[in-house]
């Protein structure tokens, strides 16, 4: 079938690779020219991808409404705050019947909702599938196994999205907790940056190995508050994302963390990247969404005094240590 791959990051580059050596026609759009050149020209997008050859059949647009027209799924893999305004300029293009799939991981910054949640909102009579897991982008397009979960009310989306997407070093499991599997997908990056500044203070691995295990915990209270499935943190879009971000050398937001516990302001280590580390921006988002629905999650709280109120890490790490002694099962 026709795909329409909205959004030419690294992730979103993986899929329409991917999708096209399933034999699928993928038109990928990219708002940079740079990249619609270096696609067709080279079949490489030299500027998030490099080193990567991608398939014959990826060809690049750099008019949304016409990577969109005739398309039978249409995958959005744009940064998190972009993502409505995208979707609202396709949705004239994309046809009423289209599945509409999103990859992004995050919190919109100004409703606090999930994406599906402002893609539902922008295509109201389509099926909505959410795309998320531990996936790093250089590996899937390296065709190394990978295994993710596609959420969807809709089972027959869902299904569409797992033949469309699934091969021989790509497995797709399908799900219907899709509140569950977004948040895990946007807090993980959280808990990647407070990781990240662990390993950047020379902590250990056992410091490491409890913030991963204490953030899933928040994720899971704040998701079982939200009417998600606590079974969902414990599967491949809640613990597998949350180690994979956590400990991966690829990781954005672990390597982001990193450089903040070196002394580089954020301002700074932000104006170095041209990708998005999504943490950051889901740090506001998650501490407001905690306040809203009554959760306290103090990793959060402690990433979002390191990065906005300017804590030194240290200090962040050392009060999470002091909180008051409890039980396991508490907060």
């Amino acid at each position: 079938m026709r795909c329409a791959i909205i959004g030419a990051g690294a992730w979103g580059t993986a899929l329409a690779d991917l999708l096209a050596r399933n034999g699928h026609d993928v038109a990928l759009w990219a708002r940079e020219p740079d990249v619609v050149t270096s696609v067709n020209a080279k079949h490489e997008n030299t500027m998030f991808l490099a080193g990567a050859t991608l398939h014959e059949k990826v060809v690049a647009y750099g008019d949304l409404a016409s990577a969109c027209t005739g398309a039978e799924l249409a995958l959005f893999a744009t940064p998190s705050h972009v993502l409505r305004g995208i979707a609202r300029d396709a949705a004239p293009a994309v046809a009423i019947d289209a599945t509409i799939v999103v990859a992004t991981k995050g919190l919109e910054r100004e409703t606090l909702a999930v994406m599906s949640e402002v893609l539902v909102q922008q295509f109201p009579s389509h099926a909505i599938v959410a795309l998320s897991g531990p996936s790093f982008a250089a590996e899937v397009v390296a065709r190394q196994p990978t295994a993710v979960v596609a959420a969807s009310s809709s089972a027959t989306a869902a299904g569409m999205v797992q033949r469309a997407l699934s091969g021989d070093a790509f497995r797709v499991y399908t799900h219907d907790d899709v509140i569950g599997v977004e948040l895990g997908g946007a807090l993980k990056n959280v808990i990647a940056v407070a990781t990240g500044i662990a390993e950047g203070l020379g902590m250990g691995f056992n410091a490491r190995a409890a913030l991963i295990t204490r953030g899933l915990a928040e994720m899971t209270r704040l998701g079982v508050t939200m009417g998600a499935s606590p079974l969902t943190f414990a599967g491949l879009a809640g613990m597998g994302d949350l180690v994979l971000t956590c400990t991966g050398a690829l990781s954005r937001n672990r390597s982001l963390g990193v450089e903040i516990a070196r002394g580089v302001s954020l301002d700074e280590a932000l104006a170095a990247r041209h990708t998005v580390a999504e943490g950051v921006m889901t740090t506001h988002s998650a501490r407001a969404l905690a306040a809203r629905e009554g959760i306290e999650m103090p990793i959060v709280s402690a990433v979002y005094r390191i990065l906005f109120e300017h804590q030194p890490p240290r200090a962040a790490i050392s009060e999470l240590m002091r909180r008051e002694l409890r039980a396991e099962g508490g907060t």
